[in-house]
């Protein structure tokens, strides 16, 4: 019987985390969370597709990514971001309302298979 691959999946990835730590490789946290939110709007969007829920989601993702970016590097000002982002997430929420826009695909079910 083969054994999980999780250990020494998860052993080779903290161990190049820890190198590139070490080696001032990475970048620091603050930086790595506002690229990881980004990356994570993107995405979804490219996954799941343009629907109600992306448009909201997936903007509001790297929009996120970008404030915390803007507000660690450039030291510009929070409350200025957090009432931008109101503004942006209640636009896009009024977008989203329209019939326009196409709802969440749901993915097919799969049931379990009955017994004979």
């Amino acid at each position: 019987m083969k054994r999980s691959a999780a250990l020494p999946i998860m052993l080779i990835c903290l161990g190049c985390v820890w190198l590139l730590k070490s080696t001032a490789l990475l970048p620091n946290t603050t930086t790595l969370l506002a690229l990881l939110l980004f990356a994570a709007g993107v995405l979804l969007l490219a996954l799941d597709g343009f629907n109600k829920s992306t448009l909201v989601s997936s903007p509001l993702l790297a929009y996120a990514g970008g404030a915390i970016y803007a507000i660690d590097q450039l030291g510009l000002r929070t409350s200025h971001f957090v009432a931008l982002g109101m503004v942006l997430a209640g636009v896009l929420m009024l977008i989203a309302r329209s019939d326009r826009v196409p709802e969440r695909r749901e993915p097919p079910r799969r049931f379990p298979r009955q017994p004979d």
